[in-house]
């Protein structure tokens, strides 16, 4: 099988050759190593051997951008400065009497945002933001860039769409402790703020699976209601009937619901399964996580396609001998009982500039290993 054939044939429920391997977001830079941004850590040299690897033995899951023209709302406004090795972005929203701001910083060694102020800092501030009026969004969608992408990678895997959910609009707007705080005493506020983040959301995907039918989806946003952040109550209150809402919109369409989720399982599996989603990932081993590939696959199994379940500061840290071992529990567990299948797949990637020796190693040896796996 070629390596679209068999994602394919994977999350069709169909048999294949061996399970497909992705690793993740690096699947989506690997075309990058020329690129001389500076804030593109994947154009240093240590990159070069692993991301020719990716573009030649892995099974790519690629995500594709949709540029969407749309009116902003007129009380926001967003500023970007470039100063030396840091990108900052500073948002400012008009919300009454109130002047709300929140301050993000990309480091160009670092390939991740910090939110360093964040734009609600209490109740007062939530309710002056939910006092605003509702921006009702109509799209135009220009999905060449997508087209002109999955052209390109051809038989070497499938594209992904990916959108967060209403919670992953709410829940960053405050720090972690506050709005775990505010989430469990404000619970009538809160679900106000999802019900308005959901209009956004929801006509913006209709609108793309309209252009783009037939396509797997990422949802990420659950976790921030999973333990041992949310009890799970919380969770079918703030997740559940949202989520339900963008599956249904995916499968209208002929497309594919993967919901993304890091950490504990155990407690929401069954929720996460009343969404009616396709697929899972990263499914995190123990310590990070608390379910083993097996424990998901035996519950779940003819419901879900398993992504997952190597833990990537495993990559970066232990032993080949040690990587081989994890990457063949994992296929096993994966794929021991009837099924959907699994695409084996790391819980994220390393986001520094130099990659170590050592990650490169570990990134060979799961390749070696899937490859050479008898299903």
């Amino acid at each position: 099988m070629n390596r679209r054939e068999r994602l394919l044939s994977t999350l069709a429920g169909r048999p294949v050759d061996r399970p497909p391997v992705s690793f993740y977001e690096l699947d989506w830079y690997a075309d990058k190593p020329l690129d001389q941004d500076p804030f593109n850590i994947h154009n240093h040299p240590s990159w070069r051997p692993l991301l020719q690897m990716i573009r030649e033995r892995v099974d790519r899951i690629v995500c594709g951008n949709v540029k969407l023209t749309t009116t902003a709302p007129s009380h926001a406004h967003t500023e970007t400065k470039t100063h030396g090795d840091k990108r900052t972005f500073l948002t400012t929203i008009k919300a009454g009497a109130r002047i709300l701001t929140m301050r993000k910083v990309l480091q160009a060694d670092i390939d991740t945002y910090w939110t360093i102020e964040y734009l609600l800092k209490d109740v007062d501030d939530f309710r002056a933001y939910l006092d605003l009026p509702l921006h009702e969004p109509t799209f135009q969608i220009d999905a060449s860039d997508f087209l002109r992408k999955e052209a390109a990678l051809g038989d070497g895997g499938i594209m992904l769409l990916d959108t967060g959910d209403p919670l992953c609009a709410v829940a960053p707007l405050f720090s972690m402790e506050d709005y775990t705080v505010i989430a469990f005493t404000e619970p009538e506020l809160f679900r106000q703020a999802l019900d308005r983040a959901a209009v956004g959301i929801c006509r913006r995907l209709e609108a793309i699976t309209r252009v783009l039918p037939g396509q797997m989806w990422r949802i990420y946003g659950p976790e921030y209601a999973s333990e041992p952040y949310l009890p799970p109550q919380l969770f079918e209150q703030y997740v559940v009937p949202y989520v339900k809402k963008m599956v249904e919109i995916i499968h209208a369409t002929g497309g594919f619901a993967r919901v993304h989720s890091h950490g504990r399982l155990k407690n929401i599996l069954h929720l996460i399964a009343a969404t009616g989603c396709d697929g899972i990932d990263p499914i995190e081993p123990p310590p990070q996580g608390d379910v083993s590939l097996a424990y998901v696959r035996e519950r779940y199994g003819p419901q879900w396609v398993l992504f997952g379940n190597l833990e990537a500061s495993d990559i970066e840290n232990v032993s080949p001998a040690e990587m081989r071992s994890k990457t063949e529990t994992a296929l096993r567990e994966g794929t021991q009982r009837e099924g959907r299948g699994m695409v084996l797949m790391p819980s994220s990637g390393p986001y520094g500039r130099i990659l170590s020796e050592r990650a490169c190693q570990n990134y060979a040896t799961i390749l070696d290993v899937v490859e050479a796996f008898d299903c």
